[in-house]
């Protein structure tokens, strides 16, 4: 007897549990059928009647951005930190070539350089211009050394940008959209027409672009804050001239001024001259010996005629 309801009792449990399975999976296949349905009526435009129903990627979004704020997140400071720096050296060259095995030396590297001098005429260099990259854990004692490759600091401007908030944010929203994007891709598995599998794939490909943005945006902030960008430029020291105010030296830039203008206003009539050639060669030339021609042509015209008349008269 006691084997007979042990045997009972089995079999119901047995009954129930199959039973409470079969519903799940039908309350599953159901969910995924209207989050489909969800996705294809915010496509569509949705339909008249009822309201329009809730878009699937706000469903998923709201949830797994719920998921994502709880889930703690440990993420070091980020801080942009970048410098300008005007310095006066008395062998640009050298202090150039300081400067570059310094940043090199720090594991970074130069990624502009020129030179330039105020004279055209003058070919040693008076001013570089440089353009530095260096870790950023290194961005002080670099600082210190390039200062030292110089004779005196002329301007330095140190500018620190704490941009932490805005990475910890950018963190949080990539996992939101990569987590959605995982659930298209089980929703797109399970999809039973073509038409829902494209919905799900429209869908799918504004997912991803977002995230390509958002990654954009991540490397760009941890460039700029594993690198700081120190730009440098080297003057040569200024040469004052004892005598720049008194009388005899402004004679003399007087009569230099004077002499550089005659000299320009008779290069000014070279050229004119020069630049008239071909014009009077091709232009006037021509148009006097055509004028010429007829007038010669025009006075025979005339002797001949008085010697008609002449004749004429004689006879």
């Amino acid at each position: 007897m006691k084997k007979i309801k042990f045997i009972a009792v089995l079999c119901f449990s047995i009954f129930t549990a199959c039973e409470s399975a079969a519903t799940n999976t039908n309350a599953v296949s159901q969910s995924d059928s209207e989050l489909v349905t969800s996705s294809k009526g915010k496509l569509a435009g949705g339909g008249g009647g009822g309201g329009r129903e809730e878009p699937l990627a706000q469903k998923i979004s709201l949830e797994q951005s719920e998921q994502t704020q709880n889930a703690p997140t440990v993420i070091e400071r980020k801080i942009i930190r970048n410098a300008d720096l005007t310095l006066e050296a008395n062998a640009l060259e050298e202090a150039q070539n300081k400067i570059t095995a310094i940043t090199e030396s720090k594991g970074g590297f130069v990624i502009e350089s020129s030179q330039s001098g105020s004279d055209a005429e003058v070919t040693t260099r008076d001013t570089v211009t440089m353009t530095i990259r260096i870790p950023a854990a290194k961005f002080n004692e670099t600082l210190d050394e390039i200062r030292r490759t110089s004779s005196r600091v002329i301007v330095e401007n140190v500018k620190g940008q704490d941009v932490t908030e805005e990475f910890i944010d950018i963190e949080a929203r990539l996992k939101t959209k990569k987590a959605l994007e995982e659930q298209f891709l089980g929703i797109m598995k399970q999809s039973k027409s073509v038409e829902d599998a494209l919905n799900i794939q429209r869908e799918l490909a504004d997912v991803r672009g977002e995230i390509e943005k958002i990654e954009g945006r991540k490397r760009f902030l941890e460039n700029q804050a594993s690198l700081s960008t120190i730009k440098i430029r080297l003057q040569a020291p200024t040469a004052f001239s004892t005598n720049s105010s008194g009388f005899l030296y402004q004679l003399k830039q007087s009569f230099g001024n004077g002499f550089d203008a005659a000299l320009s206003f008779i290069l000014v009539l070279v050229t004119a001259f020069i630049a008239l050639i071909p014009f009077l060669i091709f232009i006037v030339l021509p148009i006097y010996l055509l004028i010429r021609y007829l007038l010669k042509r025009n006075r025979k015209q005339k002797l001949a005629s008085e010697i008609a008349r002449e004749e004429i008269r004689h006879e």
